[in-house]
């Protein structure tokens, strides 16, 4: 929200109270308070009429920096509030003549005494950000509406990134964004999941800590400077310092949680009765049987909205005209190997048989006069369900177990982003500040469920709508695209976006939602689909079956899927680092390239975990130009090595695009290119790619229960090649990339195809491999 006319003007309408001068400082339990006038005291005489901003400053964990500042005390917070985690014994605070000083980690802040209200954030003695005379300031506006403003400082060359599942540039200067869930597509401004964090090049992210309506001018307003605002009386943030961006995701999520790790299954390939098509069991039998004759491995099936009647969503009901034996057919399905996913939403139609029934007990969402609030957009009568009641979460969750218990497995938690605020909420939250956080709740009730009845780690959801938080119920998809190029890009800058707010999975529509796509196109996002975190056909008005659109498409599918499921040790070994550490499967350049400033605006192409390239080709004739940062990459489809440091301009078919793995890269190959979950550790084939002379390369082999089974480190010193493995003593293969011939292998067994073979071993293995 813009408040200034220019560089020296306020608008019309506004009227500013900035912080000027600090007046004084105490210390209460570990936090150092100021109290900032906004006008210069000179004297007792500039004591009275004035108005005094109380800023808080405290830490919740080393290395991170809450600062509040506050106008009017006595305003009662009514909630929602994100789940943070706290703390603050860490911290040390100091007070000299220039300045009183906080000190968390890595990460302090000062600020001055002087004649002029300074915050400055430090990372040693280098500054990264800060707050400057008249920053921190509160606002009234004509017709008495008040906000909190902040403004925090920009460097020369540094760039903003998240704010949550945003599809416009990558790039968020210049960009004015509004935090506000809104169902708007992937071709708009709106978001799905909005995100009051970001992060820069510069190695620190800030999180505005307001389930509510922020509004961030970045780079716009003031060119130098990130401005946010909320409605109110106080505003809250928190500085993350990295040093780098990684660290910085992982901090993140050690103060908002880490993302929960999903089943194994989940990874590989989803296919859908798409939205509006006619299906029934011999029409989904058709599908599955036809990925089955084709030989395309498929994993997933899952049901979208006319499972059940039309006009009673949501009853958790299958239609009985068109599935007569829900139980009987999910059992004939989960016979075939699949695991089963339905589509739900928290909004109750007026003919759904949940509507008395939460009328009557009170869990939906009320007006003020105590009517239930309804519309008529998406469902007649539509009502919607009241989470901050528990016995409303109970109710709904139990129509949730009674599908686990007929066969369902997870669920596709549609909508969340259309909640009204002009109702009244059981616990008596905020309706504004509930319209973003109600998607947390929704989404949390039916995690919990799946947990509670299939076990930890085995729950899975594929949401659309986000907050702060919602990483801890994965996955996500990007939502309602086109099925053409543009929106494949833009899906694209959406999900990197979203990762750069501690989500760690991601999927997108193969092919696009709206439309049919032409056969490149679908070709074209069948490899970007199944190199990404999780792998869905799903289309609007039209079946995304292979076959439907030529036999090219069919080999294409089958290609990539079985490449997939033999990447699944790789894979899920990435899963648990998004677990542990806070990083995405799919990782904005920048993120693992951190000190190449080429990489800083990159946004059509990405790291697969920490060693895998990806570049999506976004053309029907297979033309594109992508970047491989410094090193020996070698192309994990040809093996062909090419050197890094440059920009590459190439043609690909159908069945390749550019796939490169990092120098100094192990990258694990299941035995099984069938299915996403089996035993990775048996046979499986570790590539070493490009271990450089004194490097140290680790990679773990995982089970499905993500406990290690295989960790193998390898390091190289001259010609020699030390292999060390401990683990489960299954038998695997090493294969070695662009490092020449093997001469001669202790531990194991040179094969005619280069590989060595490594027989079962007990707890602990040695393999040396010397090098011509």
């Amino acid at each position: 929200m813009k408040f200034t006319d220019g560089n020296w003007l306020i608008r019309d309408g506004f009227t500013l109270s900035p912080a000027v001068q600090a007046y004084d400082f105490t210390v209460e339990n570990n936090t150092l308070i100021a109290s900032a006038s906004t006008t210069p005291i000179r004297g007792r005489g500039d004591m009275i009429n004035t108005t005094l901003l109380t800023v808080q400053f405290h830490s919740p964990l080393p290395g991170v920096i809450g600062v509040k500042l506050i106008h009017f005390a006595g305003t009662v917070d009514h909630g929602p509030s994100f789940e943070l985690a706290q703390g603050g014994d860490h911290v040390e605070i100091t007070e000299n003549e220039q300045y009183a000083e906080l000190k968390s980690g890595s990460l302090s802040v000062r600020i001055s005494k002087g004649p002029q209200w300074t915050v400055d954030f430090y990372r040693g003695e280098e500054r990264i950000t800060g707050s400057g005379f008249k920053s921190m300031a509160h606002v009234t506006e004509t017709g008495g509406n008040t906000y909190m403003r902040e403004e925090l400082d920009l460097r020369v060359g540094e760039w903003v990134y998240g704010l949550g599942e945003r599809f416009t540039s990558f790039l968020k200067n210049g960009q004015i964004v509004d935090i506000w869930n809104k169902d708007g597509g992937t071709s708009s401004e709106q978001s799905y999941k909005n995100i009051p964090f970001y992060v820069t090049n510069k190695g620190y992210g800030v999180l505005v800590n307001d389930p509510g309506a922020v509004s961030f001018e970045v780079a716009s307003e003031k060119v130098k400077k990130v401005q946010f605002s909320v409605p109110g009386e106080s505003i809250e943030y928190f500085v993350i310092d990295g040093p780098e961006p990684k660290d910085v995701l992982n901090k993140y999520t050690d103060l908002t949680g880490k993302p929960s790790l999903p089943p194994a299954w989940t990874f590989g390939l989803w296919l859908t009765t798409s939205f509006t098509t006619d299906y029934d069991e011999s029409t989904v039998n058709s599908f599955v049987d036809g990925m089955a004759e084709r030989d395309l491995p498929l994993h997933v099936f899952h049901f979208d909205c006319f499972w059940m009647k039309e006009f009673h969503w949501t009853d958790f009901k299958w239609d009985e005209r068109v599935f007569p034996d829900p139980v009987g057919m999910l059992k004939r399905l989960k016979e075939k190997g699949l695991k089963i996913c339905v589509w739900i939403n928290p909004y109750i139609g007026q003919r759904s048989r949940l509507f008395e029934e939460g009328k009557k007990n009170g869990y939906l969402l009320k007006k003020p006069n105590g009517d239930v609030w309804q519309w008529n957009l998406w469902q007649p009568g539509m009502a919607i369900v009241d989470f901050t009641n528990p016995a409303a979460c109970e109710w709904y969750a139990d129509y949730l177990r009674e599908l686990v218990d007929m066969g369902v497995d997870c669920f596709k938690t549609d909508f969340g982003e259309r909640i009204p605020t002009d109702v009244v909420y059981y616990d008596g939250s905020d309706p504004v500040k509930m319209h973003n956080y109600y998607t947390y709740l929704y989404n949390k009730v039916v995690f919990e469920v799946l947990e509670e009845k299939l076990g930890k780690n085995e729950a899975a959801l594929f949401a659309r709508s986000a907050t702060v938080g919602g990483q801890k119920f994965p996955i996500h998809w990007g939502g309602d695209c086109y099925a053409d190029y543009e929106s494949m890009a833009e899906s694209l800058r959406g999900g990197l976006s979203l990762g750069l707010g501690g989500f760690g999975f991601w999927s997108h529509d193969i092919g696009g939602f709206e439309n049919t796509a032409p056969a490149h196109v679908f070709k074209r996002w069948l490899a970007f689909g199944l190199l990404s975190s999780h792998s869905r056909l799903h289309g609007s008005s039209s079946y995304r079956v292979p076959w439907a659109y030529d036999d090219e498409a069919v080999d294409v599918t089958r290609f990539f899927t079985k490449l997939k499921c033999r990447l699944m040790p790789y894979m899920f070994d990435t899963a648990v680092q998004a677990t542990k550490q806070g990083v995405p499967t799919m990782r904005a350049m920048f993120l693992e390239f951190p000190q190449d400033p080429a990489t800083e605006t990159l946004d059509r192409q990405y790291m697969l975990g920490d060693s895998l390239l990806v570049a999506p080709v976004f053309s029907e004739k297979g033309d594109v130009t992508y970047y491989l940062p410094e090193g020996k990459w070698t192309h994990f489809l040809t093996n062909e090595t090419v050197e890094g440091g440059k920009w590459r301009k190439e043609k690909y078919d159908f069945f390749s695009l550019p796939l490169f793995v990092r120098p100094n890269s192990i990258v694990a190959l299941g035995a099984n290119d069938s299915r996403p979950d089996y035993d990775f550790a048996d046979g499986v084939e570790l590539g070493l790619y490009q271990i450089e002379e004194g490097a140290v390369v680790t990679r773990t082999i995982r089970n499905e229960k993500a406990v290690a089974q295989l960790t193998v480190t390898a390091t190289r010193k001259g010609n020699s090649l030390t292999l060390t493995a401990e683990g489960a003593g299954k038998p695997f293969l090493v294969s070695l990339h662009g490092m020449g011939e093997v001469a001669s292998v202790q531990g194991g067994k040179l094969a005619e195809n280069g590989t060595v073979e490594v027989s079962s071993f007990n707890g602990k293995l040695e393999l040396q491999i010397t090098l011509k």
